[in-house]
């Protein structure tokens, strides 16, 4: 499995989830809930506990590499995020291939692939920019670290918010597969495919850094008019100093 590891932004550091968040997750889940409707998070302190339990279970097994979200302004646990659904291609050629098994020490394994899931912040933090900062650094680590050939995202169709923020990082819809699972409400949902790939990073990364700029400058130019464009033609927008 990789290695945990915190990372560094200027809003927010990732911190690798453990059993003493538990008590500031419970926190965050605990202010207004009406955001939830398609994300797991956990409600109550036992609620919150069972939860980290679980993230570090599957951190255990190799499965995931889950995040507390923690705001640098005052050191508060917003929220959590993972990498998950690690895929390895190194090593002999296997049919049929066993996807998530690493070749090698698998205390040393590195995916070639990645999802970014399972996020949630707590509506304080929402809007803030904290998730677009947390983004750019989980992505920055998977293709510059790691040397991922692709991260994969998802949202429950109907998560309109979701899919919006997605679609800003500058990532490719690659559609929507039609029922494909039970939803968070019980209902059979459609979910929303996206991928960013290695070779597409360096345009995405700078559409990311450009947004996070305008947002704390109001002299930066706007990016939305430039991500479909700089996407389109595989170039990069220019970073304001």
């Amino acid at each position: 499995m990789p290695v945990p590891v915190t990372l560094y932004g200027r809003t927010v550091r990732l911190e690798p989830l453990a059993e003493h968040h538990a008590p500031a997750l419970a926190e965050a889940g605990a202010e207004d809930r009406t955001t939830y409707a398609f994300t797991p998070v956990p409600h109550g302190l036992e609620a919150a506990r069972d939860y980290v339990a679980r993230a570090l279970a599957d951190r255990g097994a190799g499965r995931s590499l889950p995040f507390a979200i923690v705001s640098t302004a005052d050191n508060r646990v917003v929220g959590s995020t993972r990498f998950l659904e690690l895929d390895y291609w190194q090593g002999p050629l296997v049919w049929p291939p066993t996807p998530g098994v690493p070749h090698g020490d698998p205390l040393l394994a590195v995916p070639d692939a990645a999802e970014i899931g399972n996020t949630w912040l707590s509506p304080r933090a929402q809007g803030t920019g904290i998730n677009t900062e947390g983004k750019l650094l989980m992505l920055r680590h998977a293709f510059e670290e790691w040397g991922v050939r692709r991260i994969s995202l998802r949202a429950d169709a109907r998560n309109t918010r979701s899919r919006a923020a997605i679609e800003r990082l500058g990532a490719t819809s690659e559609g929507v597969r039609r029922a494909h699972s039970r939803g968070l409400d019980g209902v059979v949902r459609s979910t929303a495919f996206y991928s960013i790939l290695d070779e597409e990073w360096p345009a995405v990364r700078d559409i990311i850094e450009l947004r996070i700029a305008a947002a704390t400058s109001p002299s930066a130019p706007d990016p939305a008019p430039l991500n479909q464009e700089c996407l389109r033609h595989g170039s990069s927008p220019l970073i304001p100093v």
